[in-house]
């Protein structure tokens, strides 16, 4: 299965994970290493093709990240990307300098040779007319001169050297981005380089992934037990249904209740892995300890660290009772994966993530994390391989610290019920209006402040709820969703007239960044 891969090598880019993805969208495995990996491990990942990524360094400026030159004696297909374009270029004896002007954004490629890389990107409108595609730049510098050994294989009116080539030893470059939706033949260009030039073989499949974690599992766990903590979110579920799938019985799932959790949450969770996936489920009400410890808390990092500890103590106590627990399941994604590993360390704390980390060395657990190799996309995929619900594959991202951090300010029983009433309606109406698989996430915040309203001819001074949904591919970047005015309309009447104590309700159409997704 993983023997036709590609290694990308990361300087940085925010586009690097979109890199892998799409080599991992032909159905060929690929890894991201930092730059400065040792040339050990890149050999013993045996690539068929490396990608340098792009990134926001000039290759001419101290400091400025170089891999192992060795790289280029391994006799495989590299393409350079962006910067990955200049630094080959550096390296190998051409001459990189700063563009007169800067480019970004939309650009029209001129193609001079589509031979092998370009092979099938564009047309020519007229017979002696040059073929041209739309790619997307995002430079600063240019190649003023390429190495020995290549030629230039498009250009565009900014840029005499849009891409390069070295045909003998397999080595491209782009000056643009290919892995960006703007690029419109972008996925046909790095099928190109992967199938055409690498010779990789389609073998990356969700069927093969299953059947190989399942053995590894096995054979990790022998004859002992498993605890896997669930949410229900898609992560949680996932991997909790492919370690049954691999060790049965000896899997023990543990739910949690917090006392934050949607309405009917529980029930839903256990309906799904017990019911139609036979699987040991522990249901754990800790409700009331939990808001006990939530009690005036109004920060939400100390809230994110109260659940997260709490839940840790609660797990604890529970995975205890089991006989011969050596093993803690997680839903660990390959994100996560690179952010530790990333060149630039791990990224900065924007908030604190809920997890039984602390489990590990207290319980003396060892870690089975079945999906650190698969992006979120692919984790669905994967439920669908394994016979999971479309409502379970399909759902939206929950955080861990739940409505805790929705619910803005003080954390009680009553403001937890009414947030619950708003975003039951929230999410009926867009499930209603056929939106909820077109929006990655959809919810209700019940904002700290009061408002004055007139209901029934009388005044009111009630509480102040905010719909949050927006569109994304991943979570990393996400704009707010265009919903319909008059989906929004029958949202804000029915939670107005349906839950008590609501007179006023606002639509958040801030982008991330500058906002995040989630209000606190």
């Amino acid at each position: 299965m993983l023997k036709d891969k590609i290694l990308v090598l990361d300087f940085g880019s925010q586009y690097t994970q979109l890199i892998a993805r799409r080599v991992r969208e032909n159905s060929v495995y690929s890894e991201i290493f930092p730059y400065n990996a040792p040339f050990e491990k890149i050999l013993d990942f045996k690539p068929k093709g490396i990608i340098l990524s792009g990134g926001p360094s000039s290759v001419y400026s101290k400091g400025s990240p170089i891999p192992d030159i060795k790289i280029f004696n391994l006799g495989i297909p590299i393409l350079g990307i962006c910067y990955g374009m200049q630094l080959m270029a550096h390296l190998l004896g051409g001459k990189v300098a700063k563009a007169a002007k800067r480019e970004y954004g939309r650009a029209e490629l001129i193609i001079d040779d589509d031979s092998d890389l370009f092979s099938g990107i564009a047309e020519r409108p007229t017979p002696n007319a040059q073929r041209q595609a739309v790619v997307w730049m995002s430079h600063g510098d240019r190649i003023e001169k390429y190495p020995e050994g290549f030629i230039s294989i498009a250009h565009t009116d900014n840029s005499p050297v849009a891409a390069m080539a070295n045909k003998k030893k397999n080595f491209y470059a782009l000056q643009f981005h290919p892995e960006v939706v703007h690029t419109e033949k972008g996925r046909e260009i790095i099928k190109n380089f992967i199938f055409n030039i690498c010779g990789s073989k389609p073998t990356w499949t969700m069927k093969s992934f299953i059947e190989t974690a399942k053995h590894e599992i096995k054979e990790k766990v022998g004859n002992q037990r498993v605890v896997c903590g669930i949410s229900g979110g898609v992560d949680s579920s996932v991997t909790a249904v492919l370690v049954h799938e691999a060790i049965g019985d000896a899997l023990t799932c543990i739910f949690v209740d917090n006392g934050v959790l949607r309405h009917d949450e529980a029930k839903k969770v256990e309906l799904m892995l017990k019911k139609s996936f036979h699987m040991k489920i522990k249901y754990v009400d800790a409700s009331e300890r939990f808001l006990k410890k939530l009690k005036g808390v109004k920060d939400p990092e100390r809230k994110r660290k109260i659940i997260g500890n709490e839940f840790i103590r609660v797990f604890e106590d529970e995975a205890m009772k089991i006989m011969n627990v050596s093993f803690l399941a997680q839903g660990t994604l390959y994100p996560d994966v690179i952010e530790s590993t990333s060149f630039k360390g791990p990224s900065a704390t924007i908030k604190s993530h809920h997890n039984v980390g602390g489990l590990l060395k207290k319980m003396k657990l060892k870690l089975i994390e079945p999906l650190r190799e698969l992006f979120k996309d692919e984790v669905r995929v994967l439920g669908r391989e394994l016979g999971m619900p479309d409502e379970t594959i399909n759902r939206h991202p929950f955080p861990g610290p739940g409505l805790a951090i929705r619910c803005i300010s003080d954390i009680t029983k009553e403001r937890l019920a009414i947030l619950r009433k708003a975003d039951v309606i929230v999410l009926d109406e867009i499930k209603k209006a056929g939106l909820y698989n077109k929006i990655w996430q959809v919810f209700a915040v019940l904002l700290p402040v009061k408002s004055v309203g007139v209901m029934g001819d009388e005044r009111t001074y009630d509480n102040v709820i905010a719909v949050r949904a927006v569109t994304s591919v991943d979570g990393m970047t996400a704009d707010w969703a265009q919903i319909p005015y008059e989906v929004l309309g029958r949202i804000s009447n029915r939670i107005i007239n349906e839950v008590k104590g609501v007179n006023r309700v606002v639509y958040d159409i801030s982008s991330k960044p500058p906002s995040t997704i989630e209000w606190e």
